[in-house]
């Protein structure tokens, strides 16, 4: 197993620079897409959480991970469409880059989601 990490920035300096670049990146879209998120680590990852889970991330050998993609949306569907998609999961390439308005639109979508389930909760 490998080290259990206390605070982001210890997640992001554990990988080759570029690579760290692309974490960082995506870290400030996420947090400009979602000003009000606490960011911490869940389950060893990046995570970001709002009115409940929002999104978290991965670096592996060749792609970044990005948990959960919201399912049932037809346009976002069609947006992901050239991105590996797997069980809620969207994969992007280390090699091209990051589609950061899309990964922004993922953010306000479930920041939208999270928003809705807390309403409706708090209604009844």
């Amino acid at each position: 197993m490998g080290a259990k990490f206390k605070s982001v920035d210890e997640y992001i300096g554990t990988f080759p620079e570029e690579v760290q670049s692309i974490l960082t990146t995506l870290r400030q879209t996420i947090k400009q897409a979602a000003p009000q998120a606490e960011e911490l680590i869940s389950y060893n990852m990046p995570a970001f959480k709002q009115n409940g889970f929002l999104v978290s991330y991965a670096a592996w050998k060749k792609h970044i991970g990005m948990y959960p993609v919201p399912a049932g949306d037809q346009a976002f569907q069609k947006a992901i469409a050239p991105f590996t998609t797997e069980k809620s999961t969207a994969q992007f390439p280390l090699n091209q880059p990051m589609p950061l308005k899309l990964i922004a639109q993922l953010v306000a979508f479930r920041l939208k989601e999270n928003n809705k389930r807390v309403q409706s909760t708090s209604k009844k």
